[in-house]
């Protein structure tokens, strides 16, 4: 078969050139004829040249596979090191993000003008206990901070609770949305106002409002603002409501308000330390 002659061929000449190659090297050493040994080195050279580039085509992918394999794990650690340095930073982004809000939310019920006029305390909701039946909320601020049963708890917007319970360092504020709880507001032009009472329907529902007669000029989208009469549980002119819908009865109107204040995000609320004059 011509394939076993061939390797035949080509191993019998690659032995001769080995022969060659180390006659030449013996030669070298033994005789100073320049001439010569240069010549023959110089045929070597060009036998040999062809070889030792496909052995070095062999070989050096293999050595870089090797350095590779060497540098992978400092690569390795290096990226390690790059994911830890990322994930710090994303954490201290995430700090600094927490702390921007909290001083926004904070800073929505400070300063709030329509309670100027009075002190109050800035809290934050530490527990939310609404449901069908009740709405409160606890706040990590109480008896030792001023804050006491009965003192209105308001939030951007306006109103939202009362505060209903008490200890040293918490309180409960029941909102405006619970069943059990009504506010006396008020409407219409502040020389002449009409009044009625602001009523909790449950848990992301309008309040009712009774007592409205079906004379008195109210309107829907108008703020019920509390009416601060004498024995009334809240001071006057806290925004409470807007008017949502009406219906219109023989004597008094079915009225319906949406809480100003926004009930489903309170973070942060502001204890009135107001109390009832005696």
């Amino acid at each position: 078969m011509p394939r076993p002659r061939r390797s035949r061929r080509t191993l019998t000449t690659l032995i001769a050139l080995v022969v060659v190659s180390i006659a030449l090297i013996t030669i070298d050493l033994r005789t100073s004829t320049h001439s010569l040994t240069s010549g023959l080195r110089s045929v070597a050279h060009d036998v040999f040249s062809p070889l030792a580039g496909a052995v070095n085509g062999i070989f050096n992918p293999i050595g870089d596979f090797l350095a590779g394999a060497v540098h992978y794990g400092a690569l390795q650690q290096e990226n390690q090191n790059l994911q830890a340095m990322v994930g710090r930073l994303n954490e201290e982004i995430a700090a600094m993000q927490y702390q921007s809000d909290r001083h926004r939310e904070t800073a929505s019920v400070q300063g709030l003008p329509f309670v100027s006029a009075y002190r109050t305390v800035t809290a934050r909701t530490i527990e939310l206990a609404p449901s069908n039946f009740e709405a409160d909320i606890i706040i990590d601020k109480g008896r030792d901070n001023g804050v006491d049963v009965g003192m209105p708890v308001v939030a951007s917007g306006g109103l939202i609770g009362q505060v209903t319970q008490a200890s040293h360092t918490t309180a409960t504020v029941q909102l405006i949305t619970d069943p059990s709880s009504s506010v006396g507001v008020q409407f219409g032009q502040k020389a002449s106002p009409y009044y009625g009472v602001a009523n909790g329907e449950g848990l992301r529902r309008d309040l009712t409002v009774s007592f409205v007669s079906a004379n008195d000029p109210i309107r829907r989208g108008e703020i019920l603002f509390t009416n601060g009469l004498a024995g009334a549980t809240f001071p006057p002119g806290l925004p409470v409501a807007k008017v949502s819908s009406i219906r219109r009865g023989s004597v008094q109107l079915s009225v319906s308000a949406k809480p100003i204040a926004n009930l489903d995000h309170l973070a942060y609320v502001s204890v009135v330390l107001w109390e009832p004059p005696t």
